[in-house]
Order: structure tokens, then C-alpha cells, then sequence
């Protein structure tokens, strides 16, 4: 075992007797935060732990500090007041390990180092070997990773999950993965719709109807949360529950009891309960047409979806990905992409993310015919949208015939922007530049400069 070169990041005022770690083989460097964030830049070391809290910072904000000084080097956390759902909301920094308080600092740095050296820390991409819900999710990016983190730590915890993301990123696949992460896994996951499903019929398959509710009900019937119950309930488009079903899906959240339609017996339900949308809740509040205490009730865990073309890394990944699948579906001899290919790939926008990019193998491979590989030419679809969706594009602003204020007009543009983006990611500022392609640096001044509340 060679030296560990460990920057440890706390209060200083609290004093370094708690945090010290003694023994041979260890060289730890304990830091106030302005003090480390001054010697990380260009610095080696094994890892880096903050040990919180800290004064005059978010464990957020200290966090994204230190990434934004190391590259590659294993960032861990020691917190006190941990929760699963705040090692959740950290893990979206890209918090790599906790480190458990009631050890010894030395065993729990000396469990974490050994992990390391297995690779499931020194290279981020990896993940736990044969997981079960490794499979759903491809990709080795950086929000992909963050993504990954996020199951692992909540996928054996009740906690209910609200996933965002545009249409076609992948929501459904992660609540799959998070019902496979956790003890819950050998239960039913039962999936539903919340816009595909008529009003008058969706209360009655939500929470079932008694014998005799309505015309028809010649029976009793169990809704979907009764059905999953050992289990997890995935409710999609949430968004678009209509507001007088929202209160009595609130009562189900709060209450982990269900009654049926007709029916005045509470049935006690072990259910999780995983929502996803692709609209902005917030908006709809403010619009009055999203409860705000349900959406509260709903984001106890958020998980955000990126899109496609914010990771463009993943897309050869993914590529391969489908090609594999679909030619074991079609029972044909696997294919390959040419590096043409895959550089066409990377350079499309791809507004409709993972899906249109499984489509467009599909499609390729039909056109492909017997050709072992995958040509440019097979995703001429591609390149031929382009130009019309630019087409179609209309001005952003109609200027009036009185005219308007240049500066404000634009002022107000670039803030909706902004706020859309942060409000997309949670507020997490480096996945919203990711997603606007700024720098993280950029973007905090801008928000700055637009005095956002």
C-alpha cells in the first residue's frame, strides 16, 4: 500500500483532534475551504474529503468548489446530519462516496481507498458489477454518472422520486432502475399513463371502485396503487392529472392508505410511488393548475433526465447500444457503425434524445440492407430535417409597430432561459450550463448580472 495523499476540507474552529487520522501511511492535509481551494488546482492527492458542515457555505456550493478544482480524483463526504434523500440531492454534484460517521475516520478512509483501487471510484464511468438495474442506463458521462449515483442511493429507500426530463430521455427506463435498485424489486412495478387514460376512468384505476360505484360496476375492482403495493407505482405525465384527482393522490402520499371509489374502507398501502413529467411543475402552479403542496409531496427525491444533446459523449455509446438490440430482435448478423457514422451521429442536435436515436438505428439498418456496416447515408433523415425544422422556426419576438426596448426585450429573453434551465436541473448550475452550453462560470454571472431572486 502506497501513501495516501488525502486534502481534508472542515472547520477549523471546531478543531482537528476529531478528524485526525493517525497511523503510518497516511499524509493528511487538513484545510479551511480558502485555504484548499487555493492548493487543489494542479495538485496529486488520493482524495478529497469535506467534513461538514462549514461555516459560510451549502454543502452544494462547496462541493461544486472542489470539482471545479480536481479532475478525477474521488471527492467524499462526512456529514453528521446526512439524510438519504440529502446524499441524493448531493450525489448530483457528482458526491462519489459518504463516508460513514460512526466509524474510524482511519477505517472509513482505509474501506473507501480499497474500493478504489477495485476501480468503482478511480474510474467514474464504472459501476457496480451485474446490478440488476445497471442495464437501463447507458452512458459514462458525467450526468449519466450523477444519475446512476442517485439510484444507488435511494433505490432501497422509500422516498418518493419525481423524475424530469424532456420527452424521449429515458424516465420510464430509470424508474425501472429504480424499482430494481432496492428490496422492492421482487415486487410488481405497475406503470400508468396519467394522460393516456380518460378522466372519468382514471380515478377508478388509480385507487379501484367498489361494487355498484357507477353504471357498470357489476364488481369490485383493485386500482394500480392496490396492485403495486409491495412494490412501486410509476405515474408518467403526472403533470396532466386533472386538479380534482390531485388532492386525493395527495391524501394516498400522505396518508400511505387508499380508499376505492364507492368505498368507504381505508386500505393500508407499502407502496413507492416514482412520478415523471416533462413540463415545468413550477409553471403550472404558478398557473394554478398543479397543486403546489402535491408537487412538494412528489420532488421528495428529484432526478433529472438529461438530454441527448447535453451528453453527446453517450451517443456512440447508445449507438452501439441499439444497434445491438436491434439486430438480436431482428434476428440479423450485428452490424457496426462506421466512425463516419458515429461523428454524423454526435453532430445532430437529436430534439427528440434517446428515442429518436434508437429510431434512426432502426431505421439504418433497414436501408442498410445486407451491408455488414452503417454509412452515413443511412441516416440521411438526419441531416434532412435540419433545414426544415430551421424553416419552420419563427421570430422569438414580434417587434411591434411602436417599437420596443432592445435591451430589456433581450434582458427578459436570456433570464427565461436561465431560470428554465435551472429550474430543469434542480438549480444545479453546471448541469444547467451543460444543458445551454456555457461554462459554469458564465452562467453564474450572468445569473448575477439579471439579479434572479
Amino acid at each position: 500500500m502506497g501513501v495516501y495523499e488525502i486534502i481534508w476540507i472542515c472547520d477549523p474552529n471546531r478543531g482537528w483532534g476529531a478528524a485526525t487520522v493517525p497511523g503510518p501511511g497516511w499524509n493528511v492535509q487538513f484545510l479551511d475551504p480558502g485555504d484548499a481551494l487555493s492548493t487543489l488546482p494542479g495538485m496529486e492527492c488520493t482524495a478529497v474529503v469535506l467534513d461538514l458542515p462549514v461555516p459560510g457555505w451549502t454543502p452544494g456550493e462547496l462541493l461544486e468548489a472542489v470539482q471545479s478544482c480536481v479532475t478525477g480524483i474521488p471527492v467524499l463526504v462526512r456529514d453528521p446530519a446526512a439524510t438519504p434523500v440529502s446524499a441524493a440531492c448531493l450525489s448530483q454534484f457528482g458526491t462519489v462516496k459518504f463516508l460513514s460517521c460512526d466509524q474510524d475516520p482511519a477505517q472509513a478512509l482505509e474501506a473507501a481507498m480499497a474500493e478504489n483501487r477495485a476501480g468503482d471510484l478511480a474510474r467514474p464511468g464504472c459501476r457496480v458489477a451485474d446490478a440488476p438495474w445497471d442495464r437501463f442506463l447507458v452512458g459514462r458521462s458525467r450526468e449519466m454518472r450523477q444519475v446512476s449515483q442517485i439510484i444507488r442511493l435511494v433505490g432501497s429507500r422509500r422516498a418518493t422520486v419525481l423524475i424530469t426530463g424532456e420527452t424521449g430521455t429515458g424516465k420510464e427506463l430509470a424508474a425501472r432502475a429504480l424499482h430494481l435498485a432496492g428490496s422492492r424489486s421482487s415486487g410488481p412495478m405497475i406503470a400508468v399513463n396519467c394522460s393516456a387514460l380518460p378522466e372519468t376512468l382514471l380515478e377508478s384505476e388509480l385507487f379501484g371502485h367498489v361494487r355498484g360505484a357507477f353504471t357498470g360496476a357489476w364488481q369490485g375492482h383493485a386500482g394500480r396503487f392496490e396492485q403495486a403495493n409491495g412494490g412501486t407505482i410509476f405515474l408518467d405525465e403526472i403533470g396532466e392529472l386533472p386538479v380534482d384527482l390531485q388532492s386525493k393522490l395527495l391524501r394516498v402520499l400522505q396518508e400511505r392508505e387508499v380508499q376505492r371509489l364507492g368505498g368507504s374502507e381505508s386500505i393500508k398501502l407499502d407502496v413507492r410511488v416514482v412520478a415523471a413529467t416533462n413540463c415545468d411543475l413550477l409553471a403550472r402552479v404558478d398557473r394554478g393548475e398543479f397543486r403546489e403542496d402535491l408537487y412538494y409531496r412528489l420532488n421528495v427525491v428529484p432526478l433529472h433526465m438529461p438530454p441527448l444533446r447535453s451528453r453527446t459523449g453517450d451517443v456512440p455509446l447508445l449507438a452501439r447500444h441499439f444497434v445491438e438490440k436491434v439486430c438480436r430482435a431482428e434476428g440479423l448478423p450485428l452490424k457496426q457503425l462506421t466512425s463516419e457514422a458515429e461523428e454524423c451521429l454526435c453532430e445532430y442536435s437529436w430534439p427528440g434524445n434517446v428515442r429518436q436515436l434508437e429510431n434512426a438505428i432502426e431505421t439504418a439498418i433497414a436501408l442498410s440492407g445486407s451491408r455488414p456496416f452503417l454509412l452515413p447515408i443511412d441516416f440521411s433523415s438526419l441531416t434532412a430535417a435540419r433545414p426544415r425544422a430551421l424553416a419552420l422556426a419563427g421570430p422569438v419576438v414580434a417587434v411591434p409597430a411602436g417599437g420596443l426596448d432592445y435591451e430589456r426585450t433581450l434582458a427578459g429573453i436570456e433570464k427565461s432561459i436561465l431560470d428554465q434551465a435551472l429550474r430543469m436541473t434542480g438549480g444545479n448550475k453546471k448541469a444547467a450550463a451543460d444543458m445551454l452550453r456555457l461554462k459554469r462560470t458564465t452562467l453564474s454571472a450572468k445569473v448575477r448580472s439579471l439579479a434572479f431572486g
